[in-house]
């Protein structure tokens, strides 16, 4: 069973990117340092289910291969279909959110899976972002990972349009173009406090913005 999930896993990915980009219409904007040369940690806005294939989608395949997004538990283990895209499609670094029932660390989690050669999607906000604020305060994953690997780059990525696309309580997607704006990296700096690096991958995130002053649609 496990060797057929891994023969029927690989045109099923094919399959949703191809899906993703033909409703989508999404294009990749990449930063002036162009494509990350090594493995990374992306991390997001994150206003709907479909982010993070936005950003698989549109990644070269040299890069999709070892993108893994970080993604809820519960949500992708709720059913065998859910469990085999999560798992074997996505292969994604699955996040049990409730404290009580985990056996895992989170964050130790996801250092394995950049030790393993992995980069990693990321949405610092924790929850979808329904409000009118552009992003929602940063839960403290992305710092405390940054100190357990402070030699990787963190990729800020701005998804727009896809909450349009999926609007919330809609099953069937909108037809809209949408865009994946790459930002420079960064990283850590010696010393920095968690509120003080929170702040600045916020800002760097929010500066690919198109509603943002300088930037248009």
């Amino acid at each position: 069973m496990k060797q057929m999930h891994s023969l029927i896993a690989k045109p099923v990915a094919i399959a949703i990117v191809l899906f993703a980009r033909a409703i989508t219409a999404v294009r990749a904007i990449w930063a002036n340092d162009g494509l990350p040369p090594r493995r990374c940690i992306y991390f997001a806005n994150h206003s709907s289910h479909g982010d993070f294939i936005l950003i698989w989608a549109v990644l070269p395949p040299r890069l999709r291969r070892r993108a893994r997004p970080v993604a809820g538990a519960d949500y992708w283990l709720k059913s065998p279909l859910t469990t085999f895209i999560g798992r074997e499609v996505f292969n994604a670094v699955l996040i049990e959110r409730d404290r009580e029932r985990r056996t895992q660390d989170p964050i130790e989690q996801m250092a394995a899976a950049i030790d393993a050669g992995s980069s990693l999607i990321l949405f610092p906000e924790g929850t979808r972002n329904q409000t009118d604020e552009p992003l929602l305060p940063f839960k403290g994953g992305l710092f405390h990972l940054a100190v357990l690997r402070p030699g990787i780059d963190l990729v800020p990525v701005w998804i727009n349009n896809l909450n349009r696309v999926m609007p919330k309580g809609e099953i069937v997607p909108i037809p809209l173009i949408c865009t994946v704006t790459f930002g420079s990296p960064i990283r850590l700096d010696p010393g920095e406090t968690k509120d003080g690096f929170l702040s600045r991958a916020r800002a760097a995130l929010i500066s690919l913005s198109p509603k943002h002053a300088g930037n248009s649609e």
